[in-house]
């Protein structure tokens, strides 16, 4: 049958209008893929949004109805969990013991440490009654526990074979901040918090030291930030500590992060709450005590030393998902299956997951880059004929052919290479931000155009210290262990100087 040009007129239309709504479709699906990238603010145009928006849409955190307090989401939560996991395990290689105290301190019990009450009475929350009974003394919910741990060691420590005594909490404290934001500053946060006791002060001071080791190891090799290391100024130290060293991370947008301390408390918070024992010569002795401590706030570090404007950027070794394997056209006889396989296979070595939703690959992809997943694995039909499949870095988005055979090893090796990769990329970044000044209009003028660190002789007065922060709104971050020693002139007052200090404007 010969068809007639009216026919085949009206065949080309159909065929032509066919194509135009596949055509909008595909559109319409690719501008839903790109949907969840678009809502995020780019860093470059406000930071700070940037931060929040990635928070909230990769499912870290959320908000609660009670003003700075925030909800951990199960994605959120499941890196916190790897970081304990890894951490507990550090500290317990240590001779660490893990206990529990109390939630609420008797104002009585805080207020025998003046420096350390001080410190802490504006942002304390206080239990005020018991059911409908208004109580006899205020309770405080706990900002940290040096005080319980002062209590009890009092009771418990009697003789030098008692020591030392060296434990350490997980747990949530309460501070009362004004300006909150979800895992660098909120009301409440989960934390650890070591508190040790010790004969001697060497004892003391090498704890104190060996425990920020351990905070810069994990920081360095398992969360891929690299940080300074030194001490506080006195201005900036624990309240009721001796010295206070801690390591100094740099976020992407050039600002400071302490992320860690480690406190030498000596025997002031012993004299205050009797903490004594029994020596060898059988004379009476103050025990020597430290405290140390990381919290949530590493999860904020994460986001914004590695993050991009698709949202996170996990180190694979902390990451709740390592590996996510997305099905392509996985309606097609044998896919999911062969999917299914993989992620069974995999499961024996890696933390995996398998994206078997309706939504589209693209769909699939963004929320894996989103969530900031290292790796994905892309299989179809024509990968399963060829016993391949695709591996994609989460980091710098390069992709590999992998032989389905060769696939735990290459994982493996591609894992690891991103973990060395994403160090490497921070501390460039941390190190190309880092400024060396000598003179006080040297030191306004970089602070206003250049975000990252400068690093300036300090002539150790507190007036210099306090005037830099009032004209710059930058404070001293370190006194760093190396080069911190060091002669110059003071970037201040210009008098002669013995300390070299990282300065930085900081969350």
């Amino acid at each position: 049958m010969v068809s007639r040009p009216q026919d085949l007129r009206e065949f080309e239309f159909v065929k032509i209008w066919k194509l135009l709504i596949k055509h909008t479709e595909r559109g319409n699906k690719m501008a839903k893929d790109k949907k969840m990238v678009e809502a995020i603010t780019s860093m470059d145009e406000d930071f700070a949004q940037w931060y929040t928006d990635v928070v909230k849409k990769a499912e870290l955190a959320d908000y609660s109805s009670v003003k700075g307090f925030v909800v951990l989401k199960p994605y959120g939560f499941g890196i916190w969990e790897n970081i304990q996991k890894t951490l507990d395990s550090a500290f317990k290689s240590t001779g660490v013991e893990n206990v529990c105290m109390p939630l609420l301190i008797p104002e009585s019990l805080i207020n025998k440490e003046k420096d350390h009450v001080e410190g802490f009475a504006p942002e304390a929350a206080w239990v005020t009654h018991g059911g409908s009974e208004e109580l006899q003394e205020r309770l405080c919910v706990r900002p940290t526990s040096e005080t319980l741990f002062c209590d009890f060691y009092s009771k418990d420590i009697r003789s030098y074979r008692d020591l030392p005594k060296v434990y350490n909490q997980w747990c949530s404290v309460v501070r009362w901040e004004k300006e909150t934001r979800p895992f660098l500053r909120t009301r409440e946060f989960l934390w650890q918090e070591g508190h040790t006791a010790h004969a001697t002060e060497e004892e003391a001071q090498a704890r104190t030291i060996q425990m920020l080791n351990v905070y810069v190891d994990f920081f360095e090799n398992e969360l891929a930030i690299p940080v300074i290391k030194g001490q506080k100024t006195e201005k900036e130290k624990f309240a009721g500590a001796v010295s206070t060293y801690t390591i100094e991370a740099m976020m992407h947008d050039g600002k400071a992060l302490q992320s860690g301390t480690s406190h030498n408390f000596g025997d002031g918070f012993a004299r205050a709450y009797d903490v004594t024992f029994t020596d060898k010569d059988n004379s009476i002795q103050y025990a020597h005590q430290t405290s140390w401590g990381v919290s949530t706030r590493m999860i904020g570090a994460i986001i914004m030393v590695h993050g991009d404007d698709n949202g996170l950027v996990l180190p694979p070794r902390i990451a709740p998902t390592q590996v996510m394997i997305i099905p392509i056209m996985q309606n097609k006889e044998g896919v999911l299956e062969k999917a299914n396989e993989l992620k069974n296979r995999l499961s024996a070595d890696f933390r995996v997951k398998l994206d078997d939703s309706d939504k589209t690959p693209g769909f699939k992809f963004a929320d894996q880059e989103m969530r900031g997943i290292p790796v994905r694995v892309e299989i179809g039909p024509k990968d399963i004929e060829a016993n391949k499949c695709i591996v994609v870095r989460r980091d710098n988005r390069e992709k590999t052919e992998v032989s389905l055979d060769e696939l735990e090893t290459k994982l493996a090796e591609i894992l690891e290479s991103i973990q060395k990769d994403m160090l490497e990329r921070a501390r460039a970044h941390r190190d190309s931000h880092t400024y060396s000044v000598t003179t006080y209009d040297e030191f306004k003028e970089t602070i206003a155009n250049k975000p990252g660190f400068i690093k300036a002789h300090w002539c150790e007065s507190r007036e210099c210290e306090d005037k830099i922060k009032e004209d710059t709104s930058a404070s001293a971050r370190c006194i760093p262990f190396e080069d911190g020693n060091s002669e110059g002139v003071c970037v201040c007052c210009g008098k002669p100087a013995k300390k070299l200090v990282y300065w930085g404007k900081a969350y």
